[in-house]
């Protein structure tokens, strides 16, 4: 008989390989995964705890689950397929990480076509629907936080320009720091909803 663990973790990341992922948690905790640029450099998942803004004085903090990057197929199999999926059930929210990079034009500018996030966006979200529905899972029920990253490569009217294309969304740099704590402050926001709703 085998006995398959589950991570348990309250905040899962999700996104392609290479998205920042292992950069970001690696500066918002004391996690140290293998960070490279090259795709599936996380080939398991890795677990960090997160101290809150206010960690003085009320003593929060959340674990947070790098997952290895999705591709398109993920659910069949492709890449590494469901062997990272299953960790992200036990989750209570999933925050998306998109690299700013898939939004530039060959150009190098800063495409104001909103259909080229939507689409990566809707191969991770069709990912975990259909592994979801194969597990009857809730996985898509789940509050999700959408995150741009690697602004840094962006200059500051590009900046301005993508935050004006996506205000509901948070453009994060893990490298420099640029908004790491208000992402922190959402996830926060977000887990204390969940908390109180299971009380409830």
């Amino acid at each position: 008989m085998e006995i398959e663990l589950k991570l348990i973790a309250d905040v899962g990341l999700v996104g392609f390989p290479n998205a920042g992922k292992s950069t970001l948690i690696s500066r918002i905790s004391s996690a140290k995964p293998k960070i490279a640029d090259y795709p599936f450099t996380t080939l398991s998942p890795v677990l960090g705890i997160v101290k809150s803004p206010d960690y003085e004085s009320s003593g929060t903090t959340f674990v947070v689950a790098d997952i290895p990057g999705i591709i398109e197929g993920a659910s069949q199999g492709k890449g590494l397929g469901i062997k990272f999926l299953k960790h992200i059930e036990r989750t209570k929210i999933l925050v998306f990480l998109f690299d700013v990079s898939l939004l530039l034009t060959k150009g190098g500018e800063l495409s104001e076509n909103k259909d080229t996030f939507k689409k990566h966006y809707d191969i991770l979200v069709n990912e975990l629907k259909t592994y979801s529905e194969q597990t009857f899972t809730k996985l898509l029920k789940k509050p999700r936080i959408l995150c741009i990253t690697k602004i840094d490569i962006l200059n500051n009217s590009q900046k301005k320009k993508l935050q004006e294309l996506y205000p509901d969304i948070i453009c994060i740099s893990a490298v420099k720091g640029e908004n790491l704590k208000k992402l922190i402050l959402e996830i926060q926001t977000l887990l204390v909803k969940e908390n109180n709703k299971q009380k409830q």
